[in-house]
């Protein structure tokens, strides 16, 4: 069967135009116009934020100025104050109560007068010791008289030496009984003033442990009153043993000189440290602590100081007239040893390694590595690295501590 031929498309007219093409080429021009808008505006932006925006500037940091000044070299340890003498008053002989001569928690004079106990069988005691002495001291002055008359008749043959002898035993028999009637005496004498108690020394009375009308015993372990000596006063405290080849050599210099190391005791909640002076160095060293006890004296004319208190206590061995401080955050430790980060005059950040000395407060003496004037960073040191350039956000400032 034929294939039927294929229809023809619609006829053009020669006479009218072709139909227009899309013109691509200005759809492509118009885009990379925008798109060069878009960069330029861009640009302008980030150049007005910029503009806007401060310049950078270096590390900000805070720095302190190191300082030469005279500083002590010190010891601080934690004290306790004792008394410098304690006397825990008991009886010495049975009996009541009779009077109480003082007020507890007060203070009491040598010698005063604190208790008196019922002194009547004492006193009939002593009282009958005096005359068996005076009766023993007549007849002691009888059979002296017997023996002088003997002696005389011995000459004549009128006694006989037996009764002569016998004359001469009596006499030396009664004058030791006389010895031993004055000794009971003063026994007796003893006894009746143990019964007036009296303060040994100047303190402070504590509790009152019995009152008028108990009956004491002698020599009970239980006293009546505990006296604390307050004025001196001692502050007991220890330090580690490697310091005491130090102290002794300062104890020893300042005892040639005829003075005494210096201690400072602190009273925790009080400003101004009390002034003592080193009065005891402990002749062995603490095997369970690897301490050294030591004894400062004060004396504690204010009451400043209580026994049983704790305070803190500074011992000041010497004094270094120019020593270079600087604080002690300042200070970094490395692989290589402690060193410091140093603002140069020019604001750039120099490390610095140091040999640092003792720490006195918030303040170390440097050795080698920094002198007087420099300044060195206290805060930001994580940010910084050598040349570095540093912003100073405080003015410099002399490092903290006291001078010695």
């Amino acid at each position: 069967m034929p294939r039927a031929a294929a229809s023809p498309g619609p006829r053009r007219c020669r006479r009218c135009p072709p139909p227009a093409r899309p013109r691509l080429h200005h759809l492509g021009l118009l885009l990379g116009v925008v798109s060069a808008c878009i960069v330029w505006l861009g640009g302008c932006a980030a150049e007005d934020k910029a503009a806007q925006e401060p310049p950078r500037r270096g590390v900000p940091v805070t720095v302190a100025a190191a300082v030469e000044k005279p500083v002590w070299v010190e010891l601080s340890a934690i004290g306790r104050v004792e008394p410098k003498e304690t006397v825990l008053v008991r009886a010495r002989v049975s009996g009541e109560i009779k009077s109480v001569g003082f007020e507890e928690g007060r203070e009491v004079k040598a010698g005063q007068v604190l208790f008196t106990i019922d002194r009547d069988p004492f006193e009939a005691a002593l009282n009958q010791a005096k005359a068996n002495l005076a009766r023993d001291e007549v007849n002691l002055k009888d059979a002296e008289a017997d023996l002088a008359r003997s002696d005389k008749l011995r000459g004549s043959g009128a006694i006989a030496p037996k009764d002569l002898e016998h004359a001469r035993d009596k006499a030396e028999a009664l004058k030791a009984t006389v010895q031993a009637d004055r000794a009971a005496v003063e026994a007796a004498t003893v006894q009746f003033n143990y019964c007036t108690i009296r303060a040994p020394i100047d303190g402070r009375t504590g509790d009152l442990l019995v009152r008028r009308g108990n009956v004491v015993k002698a020599d009970d372990p239980a006293p009546l009153v505990v006296i604390n000596r307050l004025a001196p006063i001692y502050v007991t405290f220890a330090v580690p043993e490697q310091e005491l080849p130090r102290i002794r050599r300062y104890h020893q210099e300042a005892q040639q000189a005829g003075k005494q190391l210096q201690v400072l005791a602190s009273v925790r909640g009080e400003k101004t440290p009390l002034e003592g002076s080193l009065s005891f160095i402990d002749n062995t060293v603490d095997q369970s602590t690897g301490t050294i006890n030591l004894k400062a004296t004060f004396l504690n004319q204010d009451r400043r100081l209580w026994p049983g208190q704790f305070v803190d206590v500074v011992l000041r061995l010497t004094r270094i007239p120019r020593a270079v401080v600087i604080p002690n955050e300042a200070i970094q430790a490395g692989q290589t040893g402690p060193s410091v980060f140093v603002v140069k005059p020019d604001d750039t950040a120099e490390v610095r390694p140091i040999v640092p000395g003792l720490r006195a407060g918030g303040e170390t003496v440097v050795e080698q590595g920094v002198s007087a004037g420099e300044r060195v960073v206290t805060d930001g040191q994580l940010r910084l690295a050598p040349g570095v350039q540093v912003e100073v956000t405080n003015p410099p400032q002399p490092s903290r501590g006291k001078a010695g």
